[in-house]
């Protein structure tokens, strides 16, 4: 039967965070909402709150399954958005989630272009209806609310989506490169340990073979003289064959066993001292100038594994000069201790720069190094100051048999099964810091939308409002005193030429008269025709009108207007 490799709690798990984070972003829209309602509520009328609650439960709905379905949350509260300005945040959160998650650009582009026209479509065509004021208002206001709530949101959701699939990519790209990388790796260490197989199956084989050919010799010389132990040495010689068949069979698993031929081949001479000798001899020939250096005994009384890692350390580092470093000059240094055996050979800059074939692959390094670590040593590998490179092995003299088993070199040691110290802390710090962008971003969308508001609610016609009502007989006296204010000068003019008061007036108060009343009604009349300045209304004679408000109780009961002459400052010969 197969079964998930997801298990059931950790979906359940998975399914709570879920709903937790729903319903704390649908607390934290509501509370947005109610905010944004405050800033939003000097537009005009607000909706009736029978029509406000369904239009703020549909938005926190909307912004509840924006990630889920992002554009029909998007749509929807585009829609809503041209009814109830208060959705503007949960708006834009929907929009940055929206062209964040779409991948195709004309899709992304018609799906915010959408969503800008269907508010300030709705804006229009219902504005009046729920008292935003008229068309003309609708208009601007939907306008500034698609541009800050929807395009600037959805735009920066664009660059962050576009980002995160770049990065996602390169990701992806690094990991199958670190992949083959280390396939690579592996099939160089594979194919060194198939040599170091080959040269067992030669060394071993070939001490078999001579075991075999000492033990025929030894039944033939036996056969008349102990017949006995003839038998015994036949045993022997055929224990002999099938270990060697054994051994045969064993070694297959690991491949075919390649072997090194040429003046290269592999012997019992192999890694001493005229072995190295040859290999830089050979070099010279080749036209690459080496010099060795051999300080200590010869190598000749080591284990056969050491020689032969001193031979191949020697032998892959004069290969490379050959190809990358062609004619610089090569220092091969072999120092044998009584328990280690270093090997540094380094190279120059080449005369004529670096070959044309580059770096190459270093598989040959990577198959040195899995040599050298299986005897327990080290090998270092790294480019000089001076432009050339330099390869260091330090080999011990006696290897331990279980030196190397798990080295540095293994797939195993390679990917370390426990996490890495710290990726927790890394990844709450950047939730921390992608919750604090949010909310900074949401921050600055509501600044701008609320900037704009405010310019559509100052652009907006302002009704005029009526001033005071024009006194009237039957109208209290406070609200007279809201229309004028009684003079002192006027009533000391009205003094002695004022009509009598009717007995049940109880009170009476003078108002200011204009300025254009002080003048003559000659004057007056010659400004009308002939629009020349008059002069000022104590230069010339006339009679001033003057009026009377007379109250019973504190209720107006007439208005009488009269005239008082105005006597002239100027001389008699200025006189008209």
């Amino acid at each position: 039967m197969i079964t998930s490799s997801r298990s059931p709690f950790t979906a359940s798990g998975e399914q709570g965070r879920g709903l937790w984070r729903a319903l704390a972003e649908v607390l934290g829209g509501g509370l947005l909402m109610l905010l944004t309602q405050q800033l939003v509520h000097g537009l005009g009328d607000p909706p009736p709150d029978l029509a406000l609650l369904p239009l703020g439960a549909v938005t926190l709905a909307l912004l509840a399954v924006r990630r889920r379905f992002p554009v029909v949350s998007l749509l929807g509260l585009a829609v809503v958005l041209g009814l109830l300005p208060a959705a503007g945040l949960p708006a834009a959160a929907a929009a940055y989630t929206a062209a964040r998650q779409l991948t195709a650009p004309r899709r992304r582009t018609a799906v915010l272009s959408g969503s800008a026209a269907a508010t300030v479509l709705v804006s229009v065509a219902l504005a009046p209806s729920v008292g935003l004021g008229g068309h003309s208002l609708g208009f601007a206001l939907g306008t500034v609310l698609a541009a800050t709530t929807l395009v600037v949101p959805g735009l920066v959701g664009t660059s962050r989506g576009q980002q995160e699939r770049l990065l996602r990519a390169l990701r992806e790209r690094a990991a199958a490169a670190e992949t083959a990388r280390r396939l690579a790796e592996s099939e160089s260490r594979m194919h060194e340990r198939s040599r170091i197989a080959a040269e067992m199956h030669d060394l071993v084989g070939h001490r078999l073979s001579l075991i075999s050919l000492h033990t025929g010799g030894l039944e033939m010389a036996l056969e008349k003289e102990s017949p006995e132990l003839r038998d015994e040495a036949a045993l022997v010689r055929r224990a002999t064959g099938d270990a060697m068949r054994e051994l045969r069979e064993v070694l297959g698993v690991l491949g075919p066993l390649g072997q090194d031929t040429g003046t290269g081949a592999l012997t019992d001479t192999t890694g001493t001292r005229s072995d190295i000798e040859a290999l830089a001899e050979e070099s010279r020939r080749g036209g690459v100038p080496v010099e060795l250096a051999w300080d200590g005994p010869d190598l000749d009384d080591r284990p056969a594994q050491v020689r032969r890692a001193v031979h191949r350390v020697v032998r892959e580092a004069l290969t490379n000069v050959h190809r990358y470093a062609a004619g610089a000059r090569v220092t091969v240094a072999v120092t044998h201790t009584g328990d280690r055996v270093d090997v540094r050979v380094r190279n120059g800059a080449p005369p004529d720069g670096p070959a044309a074939t580059g770096l190459g692959s270093g598989r040959g390094l990577v198959g040195l190094r899995e040599r050298v670590t299986l005897l327990g040593g080290t090998l270092e590998a790294e480019p000089t100051p001076a432009g050339g490179f330099a390869v260091t092995a330090h080999i011990p003299a006696q290897p331990d048999p279980g030196a190397g088993a798990a080295g540095p070199g293994d797939p195993a040691a390679a990917s370390p099964s426990e996490p890495e110290p710290g990726r927790a802390a890394a990844r709450v710090q950047r939730r921390v810091a992608d919750a604090l962008t949010g909310f900074l971003g949401l921050a600055g969308v509501g600044v701008l939308a609320a900037l704009g508001l405010l310019l559509v609610s100052e652009a907006a016609p302002q009704p005029d409002r009526p001033g005071p009502e024009k006194p009237r007989v039957g109208m209290a006296r406070e609200k007279v005193l809201e229309y004028t204010l009684p003079d002192d000068g006027v009533r000391a003019a009205a003094t002695g030429h004022e009509p009598p008061r009717s007995k049940s007036v109880t009170s009476c108060m003078y108002p200011p008269t204009e300025m254009d009343d002080f003048r003559p009604r000659s004057a007056r009349r010659d400004r009308a025709d002939t629009g020349s300045a008059a002069r000022p209304p104590e230069d010339r004679p006339g009679r001033l009108t003057l009026t009377r408000y007379c109250f019973r109780g504190q209720v107006l009961a007439t208005i009488d207007r009269f005239t008082v002459p105005v006597v002239s400052n100027a001389p008699p010969w200025e006189s008209p």
